[in-house]
């Protein structure tokens, strides 16, 4: 089914709907790596009520996939078959302060402006979030941490909207949080979350985000087109020095490159595709467990369809 079929196949049913839907969206234009096939259709609901109300009247063999503002995640070539779910800023980044060391913040905030608004706020404990290339629903979703901090340490409570419409609020530990993942059902939309910090001195709070500011300009590539950390790091080591270790910093893979500045970083080095990266990553993956026997797992995202002829093989069984 093409995406305009799909979209014709939906329109009796959502004729309340506020959200902006698009055929055919090109998904290259909202992922930082800016590689990947189209999706049939890309939804973007107004609020949370609208998202509700459009996953309520979606057909349950509609597949569908939600994306945040595209830093950690790679689409593949052949793009994404049924209907992706894009939150925008305008529905739902909004944050605020809730009592005396509590934030509301909606999913589409930016990471960075979650830690921005808690140093003007005086509330400390968000220092980290400064780092962090992403928005506040990927890292609820991945337990999202850097500099000794984890999203874990900050949630109070997530609000979400289930696969049949149904809202939901999740505790901390219905959120199950372990390294780089939550336990949370995977049809689980979330919109918001509650978060709680410190009351800290602003001076202090302004200190360590200068901190974190100048360790990502000294060994990240931050300004090439990159999804952040490419592997998670195995107990007792980092996946970089294992990466290094197997030889692989500055390897090349047509335009993909694991960066000579921080080898656990893949860059597009301008003409990569979706295939070029993939590859490079389970390259990398078999070649590091040859080298120490150490199986690297992906922590970026992988959607979406190969193109036919173009599938990959992991690199490790």
């Amino acid at each position: 089914m093409s995406g305009q079929e799909l979209h014709d196949r939906l329109a009796p049913l959502i004729g309340d709907i506020r959200g902006r839907l698009s055929v055919d969206a090109a998904m290259s234009r909202l992922t930082w790596f800016q590689v990947g096939g189209p999706a049939d259709i890309l939804f973007q609901p107004a609020d949370r009520d609208d998202l509700a109300a459009f996953l309520a009247v979606l057909p349950e063999d509609v597949p569908i996939m939600v994306i945040g503002v595209g830093s950690n995640l790679l689409v593949r070539d052949g793009g994404i078959r049924g209907v992706v779910i894009r939150l925008s800023a305008k529905g739902f980044g909004f944050v605020e302060r809730v009592g005396e060391k509590q934030i509301l913040a909606g999913a589409a905030v930016p990471d960075k402006k979650l830690a921005a608004f808690a140093l003007e706020e005086g509330i400390g404990g968000f220092e980290f979030y400064h780092g962090i290339p992403g928005a506040i629903g990927g890292a609820l979703r991945m337990n999202a941490g850097a500099n000794g901090t984890e999203t874990t340490q900050r949630v109070v409570e997530v609000h979400g909207v289930d696969r049949s419409g149904k809202i939901h609020t999740l505790s901390h530990s219905n959120m199950g949080y372990t390294y780089r993942h939550s336990a949370a059902p995977d049809d689980m939309i979330f919109t918001s979350a509650l978060f709680e910090g410190e009351i800290v001195d602003r001076g202090k709070i302004e200190a360590a985000m200068a901190e974190v500011q100048s360790h990502r300009e000294t060994v990240q590539p931050i300004r090439e087109k990159t999804g952040g950390s490419t592997f998670k790091n195995p107990p007792g080591t980092s996946a970089w020095r294992e990466v290094d270790a197997a030889g692989m910093r500055g390897h090349l893979v047509g335009g993909a490159q694991m960066s000579p500045m921080h080898c656990n970083f893949m860059i597009n080095t301008g003409e990569a595709t979706a295939y070029d990266l993939e590859l490079l990553g389970e390259t990398v993956r078999k070649k590091v467990l040859a080298n120490s026997g150490v199986r690297l797992d992906w922590e970026i995202k992988r959607i979406g369809e190969f193109e036919p002829g173009k599938e990959v093989e992991s690199g490790v069984n």
